[in-house]
């Protein structure tokens, strides 16, 4: 495995498929070099190599971190399973690296095939580290594989498929972008309390302003995540990455998405972080009287009879009902009961969202009580559950919830 240099300098990883573009990998290669970059680098094809540039570590190291056998790969000829295998591998290789101070970027280039082994590589490589991959599908939506990362694509224009006039500027330009993006500084970076993490929502949007405020107020750094799905799926990844102190999750929408099928799910996986984490968290379940369909017309057959209401032309609301809302409640106090931190939740009586407030489209008392009453019902006894008379955006809500907040940090 290869070492950080004599002085110190952790090393950019450069990954892909040398076996068919080792032309464009050599030139890469160069153009690092030149800016005096330290570089590892990784063969992720499964034919063969390239003896134009020194290969750090080899696509049978790669497979193996997989548990497969590179001959086997070759004979099974199956390119789906190929990649697949190769991504795992190459993620678990970098993971390895990165867990040794070893990486300060990660560059890749490919097709097809290869943009997916190096998206997936790239999903084990923390928040902050600069990742770059130059492509041929940089156009298309990769939001699937990109996920919560910060990753940054850049179309190829040509394909990665031998040098030309175009390639080598490109990959050039890739170098030097990535060069950049290592080297540089943030400016004027002031202290603070600590890091909070929010989920917001625009039917949640007045109350988390509040407590965006306060919190800042106090002196803390507030990330707000929308709750969308790659909001909440972002937020969580980065909340296990360490890169925050506590979570005011004010908007756990996704939940309900997940439940009926919507458009905003964050996965299985949301709203356990934290706990996990063993960090303080003050947990609403705002927005959970409704669900995120498309437009009307996507609106799932089973519930086209439904109460609906269109928020935008292309984002249709279904509000949640007293069976939905039973099973939710469950779901939030089984996930939260596994917290190795101080939890709190806090339930506002008036109202789930904007659009639930007394008087408004999706008010519906039975169906935020079946809700209250199954989070108490299936939360643990060291969790504590205040109810506050209050519409989830009314400002007494926020202070409320604020103040739960700064009294968990401080214990």
């Amino acid at each position: 495995m290869p070492e950080k240099s004599s002085d110190g300098q952790k090393s950019i990883i450069m990954i892909g498929c040398f076996d068919t573009k080792s032309e464009d990998f050599a030139y890469l290669h160069k153009c690092l070099l030149k800016l005096g970059l330290t570089v590892i680098s990784i063969n992720t094809g499964i034919f063969g190599t390239t003896d134009q540039f020194s290969i750090d570590i080899e696509a049978g190291e790669v497979a193996h971190a997989a548990n497969v056998d590179l001959s086997d790969l070759r004979e099974k000829n199956h390119r789906g399973f190929a990649i697949e295998k190769m991504g795992l591998g190459a993620s678990k290789v970098i993971a390895d690296l990165v867990s040794q101070d070893k990486v300060c970027g990660v560059i890749g280039m490919g097709g097809g095939g290869g943009t997916y082994i190096i998206l997936s590589a790239m999903q084990s490589v923390p928040l902050g580290i600069p990742k770059l991959c130059l492509s041929t599908l940089a156009a298309k939506d990769l939001s699937e594989k990109i996920g919560s990362k910060d990753i940054l694509l850049m179309p190829s224009i040509v394909d990665v498929a031998g040098l030309n006039s175009i390639s080598r500027l490109l990959i050039s330009q890739a170098a030097g972008a990535i060069n950049g993006m290592i080297h540089s500084g943030q400016i004027d970076q002031a202290e603070t309390s600590g890091s909070i993490a929010i989920s917001i929502f625009g039917n949640t949007t007045p109350c988390v302003d509040v407590c965006s405020s306060l919190l800042k107020e106090e002196g803390f750094d507030v990330l707000t995540f929308h709750s969308v799905g790659v909001g909440g799926r972002t937020m969580e990844s980065l909340i296990r990455e360490g890169c925050f102190d506590a979570v005011l999750d004010i908007t756990t929408t996704e939940l309900a998405d997940d439940l009926c099928g919507g458009i905003c799910s964050a996965g299985t996986d949301r709203l356990t972080a934290a706990s996990q984490m063993g960090i303080p968290q003050v947990v609403v379940p705002g927005c959970m009287d409704m669900v995120n369909y498309g437009t009307i017309d996507s609106v799932p057959e089973q519930y086209k009879s439904r109460l609906l209401y269109s928020w935008a032309p292309d984002v249709t609301l279904m509000r949640t009902n007293v069976e939905e809302n039973t099973i939710l409640g469950e779901r939030i106090a089984q996930k939260l009961n596994k917290s190795t931190s101080e939890v709190c939740i806090l339930l506002p009586l008036r109202g789930l969202s904007q659009v639930s407030a007394e008087a408004e489209v999706f008010y519906d008392q039975e169906a935020d009580q079946a809700l209250f009453q199954s989070i108490k019902k299936h939360a643990n006894d060291d969790i504590r559950i205040l109810e506050i008379d209050a519409n989830i955006n009314d400002k007494v809500f926020a202070e409320k919830s604020v103040e739960i907040l700064l009294q968990m940090i401080k214990k």
